[in-house]
């Protein structure tokens, strides 16, 4: 099973989707980074006229020039550039919460997808062995009835029975190659998946400790708490749309030829301060937006821990009856093979009717498919709990 998982995670096209969203916030990030670092640009301009232009006897500007300049840019004071850029880091971090989140979802849903495989493989050989079983009370009412010591009723009913565990068999070997589908489409295969060996499953905690997990460890739980934590940045760096901003340039240059106005050569440096003063209650609207926004992501986690915490419940409460059902089953079972036992023996002793067979061999396989379906659920609901734990996987 911890193989399927591992395939899942490498081949899904959710969990490949949700590894993409965390490259593109990553992608996000060093767009938000970059005005908040240093620039560097170089122009180039050839220019040719039909005559120099020359105003009081000297040349103002060339029939032909050439002009090249290099510009270095250098934010020096940018406290809205450095507030996107950190919401921007904290974006990357709400894509990996929302990742592992994905990723637990495909595992869980592969983990019950293998122990579905598994359950109708069981079911499986459960009608196999009533077919076998009905098989050989045909040929012992058929050897009764050539022996003068049955009856053809019997040997007919015993055929029927036969007829009707073989089309279970086809049934159920269908459904196995359905549910070994359903794990390869999980999985990101181009081919089913067969199983291997029941699984083992870690022993579930306590339910204090499990509750303290889920509210803890969850992918859901942490995903949520990401998700709040950039809310409430973006919310406290509201106050960075009114901050003022310098700037600094630095600005190199060539002339060729130098005119009356541009020597060959110089430079030139800056300073630009931008302080916004008023624009139209824009960042007071902005403010309330992202206080709703932060207000939802307190609302949203809340819901969350409370999910988990119920889902821990839940889960322990379906496993602890999963595993008493399973004892009563299999116990079940256990009877109602004993009882095909002596009625067989009785049956071929004389002291009980092939109609009393019949039932016996039906009740026995109803019971045998019984026991697995408690079984599939027993490991089912084991499944869940670990999952509810953030034990999974």
């Amino acid at each position: 099973m911890h193989e399927a998982v591992r395939l899942a995670l490498l081949g899904n096209p959710t969990f490949l989707v949700a590894r993409e969203e965390i490259a593109r916030a990553q992608g996000l990030l060093e767009q938000a980074r970059a005005q908040s670092i240093p620039s560097l640009g170089a122009t180039g301009l050839v220019e040719r006229l039909n005559a120099a232009r020359v105003f009081d006897g000297s040349v103002t500007q060339p029939a032909s020039q050439l002009n090249l300049t290099g510009t270095l840019t250098i934010p020096l004071v940018n406290p809205r550039a450095w507030a996107l850029w950190s919401n921007a880091g904290d974006n990357v971090e709400v894509a990996k919460g929302s990742a592992y989140d994905t990723r637990r979802t495909i595992a869980v849903a592969t983990g019950h997808a293998y122990l579905a495989v598994l359950a109708q493989k069981h079911v499986l050989d459960a009608n196999r062995r009533s077919r076998d079983t009905a098989h050989a009370h045909l040929d012992d009412a058929h050897a009764r009835f050539v022996a003068g010591a049955g009856s053809r009723v019997d040997e007919v009913r015993a055929g029927q029975v036969l007829a009707a565990d073989e089309a279970l068999v086809e049934t159920s070997e269908a459904a196995v190659v359905a549910a070994e589908e359903a794990l390869g489409v999980l999985a990101g295969q181009e081919t089913a998946l067969d199983t291997e060996g029941d699984p083992t499953l870690s022993d579930v905690p306590p339910i204090e400790q499990g509750l303290a997990l889920a509210s803890e460890r969850r992918s859901d739980v942490v995903a949520a708490k990401e998700r709040r934590r950039y809310a409430h940045a973006v919310h406290r760096d509201t106050w960075t749309q009114l901050a003022p901003s310098v700037t600094g340039s630095f600005e190199v240059f060539y002339q060729d030829p130098p005119t009356s106005f541009l020597p060959m050569t110089g430079w030139q440096a800056e300073l630009l301060l931008n302080a916004p003063i008023f624009d139209g209650a824009y960042t007071c609207g902005l403010g309330k937006e992202r206080a709703a926004l932060e207000g939802q992501a307190d609302v949203a986690l809340a819901g969350v821990v409370r999910q988990a915490r119920s889902d821990v419940r839940a889960t322990y409460d379906a496993l602890s009856r999963a595993r008493s059902a399973l004892a009563r089953t299999r116990e079940s079972s256990r009877l109602a093979k004993e009882a095909l036992d002596l009625t067989t023996r009785a049956y071929r002793a004389g002291a009980s009717t092939n109609i009393e067979v019949i039932d016996a061999e039906q009740t026995s396989r109803d019971a045998e498919i019984a026991a697995e379906v408690a079984a599939d659920t027993e490991r089912q609901a084991a499944l869940d709990a670990l999952a509810a734990v953030a034990l999974f996987p």
